[in-house]
Parts: structure tokens; C-alpha cells; sequence
């Protein structure tokens, strides 16, 4: 897969494939956006040069930038989704507590949530969809989805780039990258699945 991807990433059509994947990776998580930052990443340095495609730079802005449309797509149509959407959400218990937990955490201004959950299997959908269903303000929301979107395409850009550069090969700076972004991507899940800590009843 490492090759075939190789190939897409020394043409110009990478950048569209990198933001029609991130922009729908919100409504279908399965689809590989990550994997495809960094494979451009470790291109962009294997090549090298000053008018080398992918530029890292470009990857990171059209990155960073589609993950904020997708999650505001995802906002807006769930504060649209009325009945339907509740519906789906009671069906799985798992979805309920975390759209419970991230209402709490926006009140009260704990919106790093967001950005951990960027980097959760799954987890841009839920805190994206939890966030309109529960009528957060677009104020709210929206500047910790540009945070989480410049953090996680920074990220995954440095991976591929600074993976490749360090080890010399572009599939094994890849493959290492690869497994730092679902090491990351497994802390993020305990970090949503932990419960928040009990607060102390007021003496």
C-alpha cells in the first residue's frame, strides 16, 4: 500500500486527496487521512529540493484546513439533525456518554477535548457531531477545532518529514511515523474513555 501511495504523492493531485479524505474522514473515520499526510510528509523529504511536490508547508496548510471544514460540516448538520440524530445517538450507549461528557467539558471551557480527540479513532466525529447536537455556540467550538486541526496536521506533517530525514528510507520513515501517529491515537482514546475526576462535595 506504502508503494501505491508513493506514486499518488509525487503528483499535485495529492492535495486534493488529502483534503477530500480529511474533510470526510469526520462522517466516514475508516478513511485513511492520516496515513496520507504522512506518506506525503516522508516524499516531500526523501525528495528534497525547493519546488519538490509535495511541499511540506502546502501539506500541512490544505491538512489543517480541511480537518476545520470537515468538523464544521459535521457541526452544522447536527445541529440540524433533530430527531434522527438523537435517535442514532441513544442507540449506542458508548456515543451518549461521550456526547454527555463533551457537553460538560465545553461548558465549562474544557475544550482541550477537542483536541485530544483529534487524534482518537473516531474521535473528531464524536466531539464534531456531540458539539452541534448539543447546541454549543459556533465560538465555542470553533477555536479549538483550529487548534486541533493545525495540532494534528503538524504533527503527522513532522512525523512523515522528520521520520524519513532521520532514517534515511522513505517506506521505513513511514512505517515508524505510522506507528507514533496510532500511538498516538491509542493515548488520545484512554484519555476520553478515562472518567473525569470526582470533585469534592462544598463543605
Amino acid at each position: 500500500m506504502l508503494e501505491t501511495l508513493g506514486s499518488l504523492t509525487a503528483s499535485p493531485w495529492i492535495y486534493v486527496v488529502v483534503a477530500v479524505s480529511v474533510v470526510l474522514d469526520v462522517f466516514l473515520p475508516v478513511l485513511p487521512s492520516g496515513i496520507l499526510v504522512i506518506t506525503a510528509a516522508a516524499t516531500a523529504a526523501a525528495a528534497g529540493g525547493p519546488a519538490q511536490v509535495p511541499d511540506t508547508m502546502a501539506l500541512l496548510v490544505v491538512a489543517a484546513t480541511s480537518s476545520v471544514l470537515g468538523d464544521m460540516a459535521a457541526y452544522r448538520l447536527a445541529r440540524r439533525g433533530g430527531a434522527r440524530l438523537d435517535r442514532a445517538i441513544a442507540r449506542s450507549r458508548r456515543l451518549t456518554r461521550a456526547h454527555e461528557r463533551l457537553g460538560t467539558a465545553l461548558a465549562r471551557g474544557g475544550g482541550a477535548l477537542v483536541v485530544i480527540a483529534r487524534f482518537a479513532p473516531a474521535g473528531r466525529s464524536v466531539v464534531s457531531l456531540g458539539a452541534g447536537r448539543t447546541q454549543r455556540k459556533v465560538m465555542e467550538f470553533l477555536p479549538w477545532s483550529v487548534l486541533a486541526g493545525i495540532t494534528w496536521a503538524s504533527y503527522s506533517v513532522a512525523l512523515g518529514y522528520f521520520g524519513t530525514q532521520w532514517l534515511g528510507t522513505t517506506w521505513l520513515g513511514s512505517a515508524v511515523s505510522l506507528i507514533a501517529l496510532f500511538a498516538a491515537g491509542s493515548l488520545a482514546a484512554f484519555l476520553i474513555r478515562r472518567p473525569p475526576p470526582a470533585t469534592s462535595p462544598a463543605t
